[in-house]
């Protein structure tokens, strides 16, 4: 079972459906001139002519109904064959994919396929799409639009060395001390209704972009480093510039 297949199977019946439609419509605005001017006989053959065009289009109608009502689109999810072919499609693209079904990662987006309801959740937003090449073009989309957005790495580092300072002072840690990323992020969004605006992917976005940037020191000069861990459901999984994997676990500033 393949969306691609009906996709093409649609082709067809959606032409001339709309080939059906725009003839009605041009008939539609013949019939009420020639019923103006009076001009009975051509009103008279549009009028026939309309009544094959519904013909057609009711034809084409029941052809699409038809090719939908034999595709099963909870077959299709629960089977796996539509993340199988997601992953694939992602491959094709060079979209990074990594996971297992039903949740899968698209850096720096959560994928969820609900199976029960065929829909997809791409983070907590609810997508409705059975087509696997349409779903990661959205993936795409978003990637670009997120990278494209204005990102200032400097005013990152020193709002990271402050939640840094404030998460050593509350847990009592050496100074320069290795603090895992992901309770520096909970410094940076303590509350639950914070943490709904700014979750962890887009902290792991802004992690993996400082990473990136360039930037060594704050503006006062300290430096960072960030840190490996052997555990890696510790770690924030990123992309580095080659769009290689990288685990990142902990950071320390020093000066």
């Amino acid at each position: 079972m393949n969306y691609e297949s009906l996709y093409q199977a649609l082709q067809p019946d959606q032409k001339s459906l709309k080939d059906s439609l725009t003839l009605l419509q041009k008939l539609q605005k013949a019939l009420n001139r020639e019923a103006e001017s009076g001009e009975m006989k051509n009103f008279i053959r549009d009028l026939r002519a309309m009544k094959e065009a519904v013909g057609v289009l009711t034809k084409a109608l029941e052809n699409l109904e038809e090719s939908v009502d034999g595709f099963d689109t909870k077959a299709y999810f629960e089977n796996g064959e539509f993340a199988e072919q997601m992953i694939e499609i992602c491959r094709e693209k060079g979209v990074n994919v990594r996971g297992e079904f039903p949740v899968y990662e698209m850096f720096p987006y959560r994928v969820r396929v609900d199976v029960e309801n065929q829909d997809l959740f791409l983070d907590r937003k609810k997508v409705q799409c059975v087509r696997p090449q349409s779903f990661v073009e959205t993936v795409q989309k978003g990637q670009e639009k997120l990278n494209k957005a204005n990102f200032n790495a400097s005013t990152f580092v020193n709002e990271l060395a402050d939640a840094y300072d404030l998460a050593i002072l509350k847990g009592r840690k050496r100074v320069g001390s290795d603090l895992y990323l992901t309770n520096i992020y909970k410094v940076l969004a303590p509350m639950s209704r914070f943490r709904k605006d700014y979750d962890q992917n887009n902290f792991a976005f802004d992690v993996a972009r400082l990473y990136t940037s360039g930037v060594e020191e704050t503006k006062t000069g300290r430096k960072f480093q960030f840190g490996p861990s052997r555990n890696n459901d510790k770690a924030i999984r990123i992309l580095d510039k080659e769009g290689k994997e990288q685990f990142l676990a902990t950071i320390r500033f020093y000066d």
